[in-house]
């Protein structure tokens, strides 16, 4: 019989318990109107979104990994082309690149954080560089006005992959609008996670968000008129009617999620066994609350035993994975070598508790697992 963890990673279920009431009316007015493609819920996320990150435009699709797809290609990234992207992220974004025809150039992650190090980004860039990808990992900002530097100076395109930072903040302006393209997920786990998969882009840029509008919609902005080969990409509006709910509770979430945060913080500050991340704490989202560890399996196997569930983002980078087999047998990234090694992720969430966290946290510093 499968064990239930008495301290789960994420307790995905208590967001639709605390708003079942208002889920369960949105979700049976989407059902009674007999629109389920598009329409009016999906253009009211759409502009709730847009007006929620600080941006002008958001065009819903179907999931993060196309938001990513079709945030590339309408920046014009094609077969040829290179994107940098960090070497220590989750897969989604270097398949956005293969899938547009460019070769992913992995950046290693920097000394102190877990973000994209901006000091070898200007080394990695040649001729065929299009554009940079900086992933917002863990939910903690990656350094946007530097690199934003770096694309000017040699005339490349931004996208931000913001699928971790929903609300967070970059010196003192909500990430979703800095850069060309803001590309989101919506997946259940997420700080503003649908029941199903979803996704999306925001961007000042009307011509961008016209283009992805077109080429998530079959090539379409008027119907029966295909002046591209588009696919079919689309923010199911069950979903965004869901999504609606949410986000109205977004920030307060947000907040119980630094007040798990703070507590981890401040209790793990004096361990020597175990290195702390290093964001804002004012502006990351705390998607996930990431240490390093030395023994780490030894660690996951006790608190297992002790009913807490964790977990490990991510134990093996893109440019190891069978996927690339071959193409990056030469790629040395060591940071992101040590990090997968050494990473665990601390149960947190908006619906944790303060006792458990503090249970969490009387676990992992037992003298049974440390050292």
């Amino acid at each position: 019989m499968l064990q239930v963890p008495k301290i789960p990673f994420l307790d995905v279920g208590a967001t639709y318990v605390e708003l079942k009431t208002d889920i369960d009316i949105a979700i049976q007015k989407v059902l009674e109107s007999g629109i389920y493609i598009q329409g009016e819920e999906v253009r009211a996320f759409e502009s709730e979104f847009a007006n929620y990150v600080g941006a002008q435009h958001c065009v819903g699709v179907g999931n993060g990994l196309d938001a990513l797809r079709l945030a590339l290609s309408a920046v014009g990234v094609s077969e040829g082309d290179e994107v940098i992207v960090p070497s220590h992220t989750f897969i989604a974004t270097w398949l956005a690149v293969t899938q547009c025809g460019a070769k992913p150039v992995g950046v290693d992650a920097e000394m102190k954080g877990y973000n994209i190090d901006v000091s070898q980004i200007e080394s990695a860039i040649t001729s065929r560089t299009k554009a940079i990808v900086m992933v917002h990992l863990y939910g903690q900002p990656a350094s946007i006005d530097d690199i934003l530097d770096i694309a000017r100076r040699y005339d490349l395109r931004v996208i931000e992959d913001a699928a971790q930072a929903h609300g967070a903040v970059y010196k003192g302006r909500r990430v979703g609008s800095h850069s060309d393209i803001v590309t989101w997920s919506f997946y259940p786990g997420k700080n503003l996670g649908a029941f199903g998969d979803g996704g999306a882009i925001t961007t000042n840029d009307l011509e961008i968000a016209n283009r992805i509008r077109s080429e998530s919609n079959y090539g379409s902005l008027v119907k029966y008129e295909h002046n591209e080969l588009g696919t079919n990409s689309r923010l199911d509006p069950l979903q965004a009617a869901i999504l609606r709910v949410k986000l109205r509770k977004l920030d307060l979430w947000n907040e119980r999620r630094r007040k798990i945060a703070g507590i981890y913080t401040e209790k793990l500050n004096s361990s020597k066994n175990i290195t702390l991340p290093t964001p804002d704490a004012e502006g990351s989202s705390w998607h996930l609350f990431v240490v390093e560890v030395a023994n780490r399996g030894k660690i996951m196997k006790a608190m297992n035993d002790a009913g807490i569930e964790t977990s490990i983002h991510y134990p093996t980078p893109p440019h190891m994975q069978k996927a690339y087999s071959g193409q990056y047998s030469q790629s040395i990234f060591p940071r992101t070598t040590s990090l997968c090694t050494s990473v665990l992720s601390l149960p947190i969430g908006p619906h944790m508790t303060i006792n458990s966290a503090e249970t969490v946290l009387e676990a992992l510093l037992s003298d049974d697992y440390e050292g």
